[in-house]
């Protein structure tokens, strides 16, 4: 006589969710229901290296956080008021408005005194982002875009504070000046500092939390 032996189903077990109809035809997407976890651990420790180039990290966005220990509503006060510039940042001075509404224009001196810089700044005091959209010599393309948000650090950190993060994306005019008809003679152009934009903007964010906590501060808000 046989004795057929019927498994005892693990009360655990979770079978697979059926593939998305969206997404069964999209190639090489990587998901537990598709690619066992040793895979997956296996190709995430292949991605992982001990040293890393400037450009394998920063190659086309560049991101600088910091911690402050000042209130949120604080710093997003700061950062929305274009005055501040002239304290904060290492070279860009002297903001006034232009004829257009929300629009100013200022000077970069990181190369040449007479450089003209154009920004609006595009805020929301619900989300805490202000996004600094400017341009060297002219205000009619602001392509270059500085993108803050500010995030209550009793949340992310467990102590009172902010932090901010910071982001830079490598717009392809980085790459070529759009406009060379309206640069200073023999100017360089600021995409050709694009490997310092990391070390660049974190000294400019260290001024930024030096700053605010000497006015600021999050233990006396």
């Amino acid at each position: 006589m046989t004795t057929t032996v019927h498994p005892v189903p693990d009360p655990h077990y979770i079978a697979p969710a059926p593939i998305p109809e969206g997404i069964k035809k999209v190639p090489g997407l990587l998901r537990w229901e598709t690619t066992p976890r040793e895979d997956a651990f296996a190709r995430a420790a292949a991605l992982t290296k001990e040293s890393y180039t400037y450009d394998e990290v920063y190659g086309q966005f560049v991101t600088v956080h910091q911690y402050i220990d000042a209130p949120p509503k604080a710093v997003y006060d700061y950062l929305t008021d274009i005055r501040n510039l002239n304290e904060y940042t290492y070279s860009t001075r002297d903001f006034a408005p232009t004829d257009i509404p929300g629009l100013y224009q200022g000077r970069d001196t990181l190369f040449d005194d007479q450089t003209k810089i154009f920004m609006r700044i595009d805020s929301d005091p619900d989300a805490l982002t202000i996004d600094m959209r400017c341009a060297w010599d002219q205000g009619e393309e602001l392509w270059m875009n500085y993108l803050h948000r500010i995030v209550p650090a009793e949340t992310v950190l467990g102590k009172p504070g902010s932090v901010v993060i910071w982001t830079n994306c490598r717009h392809r005019h980085y790459d070529a000046n759009p406009h060379p008809e309206l640069a200073p003679p023999e100017r360089p152009w600021v995409g050709d500092t694009w490997h310092l934009f990391f070390a660049g903007h974190q000294l400019e964010a260290d001024n930024l939390k030096k700053i605010l906590e000497h006015r600021y501060p999050a233990r006396a808000a």
